[in-house]
């Protein structure tokens, strides 16, 4: 025990920032668990798969603005978080390039809502979806990761995600009401946006400028190797609901929607491990390798355990989860669920070798071309089975290219520590 707190103190930063991690992503998933139940009886599989299916049509484009800036520009400025000019440089160049691509993908977005008759019935739906996004282009998630002062985020996400909570219960009534719970959704999103950039120019002093097309252009070609690689890794996560929701019924997305919520609720919980330790993690791979090495040991230990454990909870307990969370009429969503369980002890073993190890030790390329291919695989997968097992199909498809992302890491993490050891 005494060990224990010794590592703590020793840690403190850091642990101070896990802490800060796991709050804010308990309360991103515990919330919305608290309001699935019910939602999903009020809405009903139809509504709720649809708005489901308009939110994951808003990620394809939540996934253009990010830019993989939650980690490069993380690094960055975790790097040079002593320098105030430096970082206000970072910061005001990131913004600008988030608010072209922003703009870039509205143009996208009205140009598909027009041609495509999929989403001409509910427009209005895609809309109001959509202009939540502004609120994700303009919150600084990186810079708070990159200074680790997460503490500031967790009191703003609590404070907007309840009183989000208490707004649907008020106002929520029956199916009629899903335009306005997405209306809620935005909203908040937006406010959440707004108050985190205000609380990085009031609070930490860090100046916003528009910056020139030169200094926008340097950052999109400094992080578009993890650009591609976020690209890849959130369209495998995002676009199950949409592929899934061209090959079927509203309802059955809905099922798997809902199955899928529950996965990622315990998912989340190994996402603090990572986020919280990345800054930690850059910073030892420029100071010894040996460092990085022995950390990322002890690292993966509590990764591959907590991913197990994960898995085997939710595979074991997936009728009662479904039954206490979702209700009656949502058993087709129990084998969904028990094949979607594997899925988050194999993104703790890809997600530590890609994040944890390749990226700080600048092999970014290398990673990108990795989760490209596994996008392939996964894309192929997803569009195969979806058509012929739906909703089991759709899960099956991530397995397979998480499996496939594993052994692709695991090759290149082995030539690398071979490399090192012979330098």
């Amino acid at each position: 025990m005494k060990r224990i707190f010794q590592i703590i103190e020793s840690n403190n930063v850091l642990f101070k920032n896990f802490t800060s991690l796991s709050l804010l992503q308990a309360s991103n998933y515990i919330f919305p668990i608290i309001t699935l139940p019910y939602l999903v009886r009020v809405l009903g599989p139809e509504k709720y798969g649809l708005i489901n299916f308009a939110a994951a049509f808003t990620t394809y484009f939540s996934i253009i603005t990010d830019y993989g800036f939650n980690l490069s520009a993380t690094q960055e400025i975790s790097v040079n978080r002593d320098d105030k000019q430096k970082v206000s440089e970072i910061f005001s160049s990131v913004i600008t390039s988030k608010l072209l691509l922003y703009f870039i993908s509205t143009i996208i977005f009205f140009s598909c809502l027009i041609s495509f008759n999929i989403f001409k019935t509910d427009n209005t739906l895609f809309i109001i979806s959509y202009a939540g996004l502004i609120g994700t282009v303009v919150f600084p998630l990186w810079y708070f990761q990159g200074t680790e002062k997460m503490n500031f985020i967790f009191i703003i996400n609590f404070v907007i995600k309840l009183i989000t909570v208490i707004l649907i219960f008020l106002l929520i009534k029956n199916s009629a009401d899903y335009l306005l719970l997405v209306i809620i959704y935005s909203t908040s999103q937006v406010v959440y946006g707004l108050i985190g950039l205000i609380t990085v120019i009031k609070k930490f002093k860090v100046r916003l400028f528009l910056t020139n097309l030169t200094s926008i252009f340097n950052q999109l070609r400094k992080s578009k190797n993890i650009f591609m690689s976020s690209l890849s890794i959130s369209v495998i996560s995002s676009s199950n609901v949409f592929i899934l929701g061209l090959f079927v019924d509203k309802s059955t997305v809905g099922y798997f929607a809902a199955a899928d919520k529950i996965r990622l609720a315990f998912q989340s919980i190994l996402g603090p491990l990572f986020t919280s330790t990345f800054p930690h993690v850059s910073k030892l791979a420029k100071k010894s390798f040996e460092q990085f090495y022995n950390f990322n040991k002890k690292s993966f230990f509590f990764a591959f355990t907590f991913g197990l454990l994960i898995f085997l909870i939710i595979f074991w307990n997936a009728e009662i989860l479904v039954k206490i969370v979702l209700g009656n009429g949502y058993e087709n969503s129990i084998i969904i669920l028990k094949t979607l369980s594997v899925i988050p002890f194999l993104y703790s073993i890809s997600n530590f070798l890609g994040v944890q190890i390749l990226l700080p030790l600048n092999y970014s390329k290398k990673y990108a071309t990795i989760m490209f291919f596994a996008l392939i695989v996964h894309t192929s997968f997803a569009l195969i089975l979806a058509n012929y097992f739906q909703a089991v199909g759709s899960a099956i498809a991530i397995i397979v290219a998480e499996i496939f992302t594993i052994t692709l890491l695991l090759i290149s993490v082995i030539k690398i520590k071979t490399d090192m050891v012979y330098k």
